[in-house]
């Protein structure tokens, strides 16, 4: 693609960066084949080369936005399946970011938008106040459908029925490992997740000890920016990631870490980028170091070689997260720690699509959302599953709202399989 920045425009590292990739682009039009906007929407402006287009045409005009650019880009959902299909490589996810900084910088959204999203930013990084916030919605669920905006009714409607107690697990400690360590690894604990759903970090520590891991969960770490990041809101995204990258260098220059470990994928994709996110930074060589490190909990189950399992005989339907498949490029991983430990595991149609939760995406586009939602749900059901799996508390909570399949996530069945307690949900599900 033919750009006509100025030499004073690429004097800006970003703009310099969003014109390389806009560069690569060839216009072939491979990504609207996988872009789940496009499919819902057939508008070529909700594809990926649509708003590679609008995007440009901003940035290169050092326009304003508009109205109906700020809706198109605000309907991506960041799953980035166009970049796993994208036969020239180029680099969406840090061209859409660019935009939504850029946006959120130029642009003033109506008062209710800004509302709602400063509530969002505010509210769900932060566990205390987002476990006071699904109580508050726990109680007004019923009076869901007379709220006006769908987006209200969204946020209501999220709430579990049932908010487990806060676990002593997350608290910065050291767990020691099981046996002779083999390795000292950081755990991310996580933000929304320690509200949702204790039981993944729980059976994360107890896997990884059992295995022979010394588990640290860092003083000082906290939400991964992640959601203030695909908001456009830069300076408080860069502020999480600058806290965690001071609490996990601590560790690393203390006793020593080898691995920072992640069991919620779209933290992982943010944690592993933050190199480029701090690129030019004084906390550019930390940034790099902790993204060196971070590893997606399959990842270091594949290093750390679990031992084979007999089977179960129990059908498990891998949902395979966006931010796992495609923002870090892990496919098989899961699937075979799930076979390893003794399971039947079956993959949905379309597996390559996004379920629809992205992050605040089923809150801000819940319209768009549910139809992802329903797609997905209905492919993992084709498949007659028992259980349903998945690495990431965004996709667990979406899915799980629309079956009777239970839901958790990959490693509670992995620890199960070795030793732990059996799977609450699986409980649960029992007439």
């Amino acid at each position: 693609m033919q750009t006509t920045f100025t030499p004073e425009q690429l004097q800006d590292p970003a703009i310099a960066r969003s014109n390389k990739i806009l560069r690569t682009c060839v216009h072939c039009g491979f990504c609207t084949a996988t872009c789940p906007t496009y499919q819902v929407l057939g508008d070529e402006l909700d594809s990926p080369r649509g708003r590679i287009y609008l995007i440009k045409d901003m940035l290169e005009n050092a326009r304003v936005p508009d109205a109906k650019t700020v809706g198109h880009i605000d309907r991506c959902l960041s799953c980035l399946s166009c970049m796993t299909t994208c036969p020239s490589g180029v680099d969406y996810m840090h061209l859409v970011d660019h935009a939504r900084a850029y946006i959120e910088e130029n642009y003033r959204r109506p008062l209710g938008e800004r509302a709602l999203r400063w509530l969002l930013a505010r509210i769900i990084p932060y566990p205390g106040r987002f476990r006071l916030a699904l109580l508050g919605a726990r109680i007004g669920r019923p009076f869901a459908r007379l709220m006006p905006d769908p987006r209200l009714r969204a946020m209501l409607e999220m709430a579990p029925k049932v908010i487990p107690p806060v676990s002593p697990n997350d608290a910065p400690q050291v767990f020691p490992a099981t046996g002779p360590r083999k390795m000292r690894v950081a755990l991310m604990t996580g933000c929304a997740q320690k509200a949702l759903n204790t039981d993944i970090n729980d059976a994360t520590i107890r896997l990884l000890r059992r295995l022979g891991c010394e588990v640290v969960i860092a003083r000082g770490m906290g939400c991964c920016g992640a959601l203030t990041h695909h908001m456009g809101k830069a300076a408080e995204s860069h502020a999480a990631a600058a806290r965690n990258i001071a609490a996990w260098m601590a560790e690393a220059r203390g006793e020593g870490l080898d691995a920072i470990v992640i069991n919620t994928s779209g933290c992982g994709t943010t944690v592993k980028d933050y190199k480029l996110m701090f690129a030019g930074d004084a906390l550019e060589a930390d940034a790099k170091a902790v993204s060196a490190l971070a590893m997606d909990i399959s990842e270091l189950l594949m290093r750390l070689e679990l031992p084979p399992q007999p089977s179960r005989g129990m059908r498990v339907a891998y949902h395979a997260a966006c931010s796992l498949q495609h923002g870090q490029q892990i496919k098989t991983y899961p699937k075979e720690l799930l076979k390893r430990a003794g399971f039947t595991v079956v993959e949905p149609a379309d597996s390559h699509l996004c379920c629809g939760s992205a992050g605040t995406y089923n809150l801000l586009q819940p319209k768009i959302s549910a139809e992802l939602k329903a797609r997905k749900v209905a492919t993992l059901e084709a498949t007659k599953p028992e259980v349903i799996a998945a690495g990431n508390i965004g996709c667990m909570m979406q899915i799980g709202s629309s079956t009777g399949v239970p839901v958790v996530h990959t490693v509670e069945l992995i620890d199960w399989a070795t030793g732990g307690p059996e799977p609450r949900a699986l409980i649960e599900a029992r007439p």
